[in-house]
């Protein structure tokens, strides 16, 4: 009879039992790992550096460093910035001192989600990496350029690890239902088309991908002597949405760069597809909608200011309908700003108008253009020998400043060559005509 105060052994998923115990078992990241690669040869020679580990959920960060501490024959204790405080780093840090001093050996201290412990809690570790008391291995999501002290960064090496190739993440799976001894035991059957679309839908992330998996065994049903996972298993798996698209991470925004840029390189495709992508990973249209107005005054201006009005009619829509129809007039909005012609010329002047500004003295009114509401304004001056260009030839003032004086020649708007702004261009260069034969009569007059 089988003891029933007996403990059962504790359940593992199936990623957790397919966690590699060596680095040639280990899934993607060859650009480090590779054969030759300087990070591969540091291990092998047994001198490891300190490093910050910098990708996307599921790429194996933590079984990565589990790994380098294998190889080099390193303790391996491990912190999550999420739980952890000086506190705890300083005990990590006493429990590697005796560590080294009873065995000699040293010690590597993983740190999870790094960028979540703030500068007083980064700083704690400085003195340690610098006397090799530790090898630290920092793991984030999240850019360490912004997210981590200059001091720690200076003292690490920053590895980025890549989302998994589909091809890598299919024979994963295989791997898996070829050596897992629960999937064996079920008899599980799945086609190669089947691991595909799964390694599809995990979108990089091995942990996902192996998730996946699992739950379509337990949902597969028995076929014979097998359990087949065919179409209507998948089908019931990947209703839930399981794309990666990181709100407010490094993710979010590369995507959102992504589509701005296919925007401004004139790629009506580009914007669309990646559009379609943050949609995919549950974006909120209306933050899109807004990205499309900036986008229409960045990058369009007045080369086209019907572009303008487009991305505010599509913001309207998404505001009114919703989806799927807002999302519609968000697209016909990306495209058609994508082929618009591009001026930057408004963007321009007025980053650099706001430089200037800021480091400029306070220059004050120039007398004609100060306002003149009350008869002790006028006796000052205000509003004094002020044209009104109205009632001038093509109602313009020439020869008129609209600056003060000691920046009276100074440009910032330089409209381009291209859309409207040709027109704009032109206009502009008319009237510096005007103003440059005004002044010459104003001379000729004064002399």
């Amino acid at each position: 009879m089988p003891d029933l105060f007996e403990p059962k052994p504790r359940y593992q998923p199936l990623a957790a039992r397919m966690r590699p115990t060596t680095l040639a078992d280990y899934v993607g990241q060859s650009h480090l790992v590779g054969p030759g690669k300087p990070l591969r040869e540091a291990v092998e020679r047994g001198q490891l550096h300190s490093m910050v580990l910098w990708g996307p959920p599921g790429v194996g960060k933590t079984t990565f460093a589990r790994l380098l501490a294998e190889e080099c024959d390193a303790r391996f204790a491990t912190l999550s910035a999420v739980l952890s405080g000086v506190k705890d780093i300083r005990q990590a840090i006493a429990e590697a001192q005796q560590h080294q001093a009873q065995t000699g050996r040293s010690s590597i201290l993983f740190v999870d989600e790094v960028h979540r412990f703030n500068k007083s809690q980064q700083d704690a570790f400085l003195p340690f990496v610098e006397d090799g008391t530790i090898t630290f291995i920092g793991a984030t999501t999240e850019n360490p350029a912004f997210e981590l002290n200059n001091a720690l960064l200076s003292r690490c090496r920053v590895y980025v690890l890549r989302k998994i190739e589909s091809g890598a993440l299919v024979n994963l799976l295989q791997r898996a239902v070829q050596q897992d001894q629960s999937l064996k035991d079920a008899n599980i059957s799945v086609t190669e088309e089947t691991l595909e679309r799964i390694a599809n839908a995990a979108d990089g992330d091995a942990r996902t991908a192996l998730n996946l998996l699992e739950i379509a065994s337990d949902l597969a049903p028995a076929s014979g002597d097998k359990r087949v996972i065919d179409e209507a298993v998948l089908s019931e798996v990947m209703q839930a949405d399981v794309r990666r698209f990181d709100k407010g991470g490094d993710y979010f925004y590369d995507q959102i760069s992504a589509m701005h840029k296919a925007v401004r390189g004139s790629s009506p495709d580009g914007a669309l597809y990646w559009f379609a992508r943050m949609l995919d990973g549950g974006c909120d249209p209306l933050y899109i909608a807004r990205r499309v107005v900036r986008m229409a005054t960045e990058d369009i201006g007045n080369a086209d200011p019907r572009a303008l009005q487009l991305a505010l009619n599509a913001w309207e829509c998404q505001e009114r309908l919703g989806s799927p129809e807002g999302e519609l007039a968000i697209a016909q909005a990306l495209a058609y700003i994508a082929v618009a012609p591009k001026s930057n010329a408004v963007y321009s002047a007025y980053k650099s108008l706001r430089a200037d500004v800021a480091s400029m003295p306070g220059y004050d009114v120039p007398e004609h253009l100060r306002n003149a509401p009350t008869k002790l304004a006028k006796s000052l001056g205000h509003g004094a020998e002020y044209r009104y260009a109205h009632d001038e030839p093509e109602a313009y003032a020439a020869g008129e400043c609209y600056l003060p004086e000691e920046i009276a020649g100074q440009r910032w708007y330089e409209p381009v060559p291209r859309g409207l702004e040709i027109k704009i261009r032109e206009k502009l260069a008319h009237l510096a005509e005007l103003d440059a034969a005004s002044t010459q009569r104003r001379y000729e007059d004064e002399g």
